[in-house]
């Protein structure tokens, strides 16, 4: 099983920028996207239902903003939108799809760039999150959280670790909560097959960021331990455009 996500920046744009085009070269089994910037009344599905999938989109109350979306062929057992927390629901930014051997989320974490009132929201997502996969956990169930993280976790994540310290993606706050998750059973699939590889994400559109390698590693893979003996690969298809992400893969038994 292939489990892509991607943070598209605007699924209508994206859509003019081929990819659906990609996808049909690629064919995920399941594709999570973060940052569709639309209802569906604005876009047409019906576009990915002619690749052969399913669909379920969440987006945001207000217009133009964050919103995710997940394309599926296996119909999962069920689905939820959101956390029934409506400070966070309101901005579409979870989709938790429940299969036999799994549970898995597509969230478009927050961003926490205007301001400090922002990073606490960032944070009190963080924490909301894991409050429920720790139930989760309690109960038996494996757990796949995937999607635009909004933050780097160690200095190998970005390029310039020194100069962006003081800045929100790599303030110590946000990537203490990356550490919690990984204290609480999960396991960062990527790092744990690539501990050493320098890969980036997401790049700025500014000062020609992308073909002077200066990214950072924001969108991730946290898989509950007992899982990662079926992990055959983590693919970052940094050669695929569209965005100012890249999708990443996860090659699953």
């Amino acid at each position: 099983m292939i489990i892509t996500t991607w943070n598209i920046n605007g699924i209508r744009a994206a859509i003019k920028k081929g990819v659906i085009t990609w996808i049909q070269s690629f064919h995920p089994d399941i594709l999570g996207f973060q940052e569709i910037k639309a209802k569906e009344e604005q876009f047409d599905p019906s576009l990915f239902h002619e690749l052969g999938y399913e669909s379920i989109w969440n987006p945001a109350m207000q217009p133009g903003y964050s919103g995710v979306g997940v394309l599926y062929k296996s119909r999962p057992k069920s689905y939820k939108l959101g956390f029934d927390i409506p400070i966070f629901d309101k901005e579409g930014r979870v989709i938790h799809l429940s299969y036999p051997e799994f549970e898995i989320f597509t969230i478009y974490f927050p961003n926490g760039g205007r301001g400090q009132e922002r990073v606490q929201y960032k944070l009190d997502f963080y924490a909301s999150l894991l409050g429920l996969c720790d139930e989760m956990h309690k109960k038996g169930k494996n757990i796949i959280i995937t999607g635009d993280f909004n933050t780097a976790h160690n200095e190998i994540d970005l390029k310039n670790p020194k100069e962006n310290s003081n800045i929100s993606g790599f303030l110590p706050e946000e990537r203490n909560w990356i550490n919690s998750f990984l204290q609480h059973g999960f396991v960062d699939a990527y790092r744990n097959l690539y501990p050493d590889r320098v890969q980036y994400t997401w790049w700025t559109y500014r000062f020609k960021a992308r073909e002077r390698g200066i990214g950072w590693r924001l969108d991730y893979y946290l898989i509950s331990s007992k899982l990662m003996s079926r992990v055959k690969d983590v693919i970052i298809h940094e050669d695929v455009f569209g965005s100012d992400h890249c999708p990443v893969s996860l090659e699953i038994k």
